[in-house]
């Protein structure tokens, strides 16, 4: 985990005593990573399911939305869960947007992305997968939150393409091609053909597991 992070001496930088920096300081006096990667998933598994529940295909999505998504995940484990993060991160040399312009930036995603791309009945493939990368790549470039970020980035993407009444999605392909993915992530600062052409595996992947 410390690779992934820049953190300072605030609380969303300290870890959990006896974790061996390995597990960020959380309600549940946890100290091993594969224990909170379970806890993690669990009540990851809990939200997607309501989530699923509650958005209709005619909802637009929006940032305070993703705000409440990440509480209604993380706060029973995290102090902070819900809230933007206030400590700088990227990963290798990769610098995600600074900590004091992620509230800004989540106002203009809403404004420019969220409310432009959601809902997203009535799109075609071609304009899901679109609406998809570009949601995507601007999410990740923010990286709003301390933890969970590409989790809580797949959970809106299969809000989206459910709304398409496209199936749930798969990322698989992700998860084997992580240079590529990240590449793509970076590409996106002016080029959203990468990750297009990744979400339409994606799409294709999850629209096979279905015919298969």
């Amino acid at each position: 985990m410390t690779d992934r992070y820049d953190t300072t001496n605030i609380s969303e930088g300290q870890f959990q005593p006896g974790s061996n920096n390995q597990v960020l300081v959380n309600k549940l006096d946890i100290t091993n990573s594969p224990e909170m990667d379970d806890v993690e998933l669990d009540l990851l598994e809990q939200l997607t399911a309501a989530v699923l529940d509650e958005v209709s295909e005619d909802k637009m999505i929006i940032s305070d939305e993703l705000c409440e998504w990440h509480r209604r995940w993380l706060g029973n484990v995290y102090e902070w869960a819900g809230q933007y993060r206030s400590v700088n991160m990227g990963k290798g040399d990769f610098q995600f947007a600074a900590a004091h312009l992620v509230p800004k930036l989540m106002q203009t995603f809403g404004d420019k992305f969220l409310c432009i791309f959601t809902p997203c009945n009535n799109m075609s493939e071609e304009q899901l997968i679109h609406a998809l990368a570009n949601v995507h790549i601007e999410y990740i470039l923010i990286h709003p939150f301390r933890e969970g970020n590409g989790r809580l980035s797949r959970l809106l993407s299969t809000v989206m393409a459910l709304q398409a009444e496209q199936p749930v999605l798969d990322f698989s392909y992700m998860d084997v091609n992580k240079g590529e993915y990240f590449a793509a992530i970076q590409a996106g600062l002016d080029n959203d053909k990468p990750m297009k052409e990744i979400f339409r595996r994606v799409l294709h992947a999850s629209q096979q597991n279905v015919v298969g």
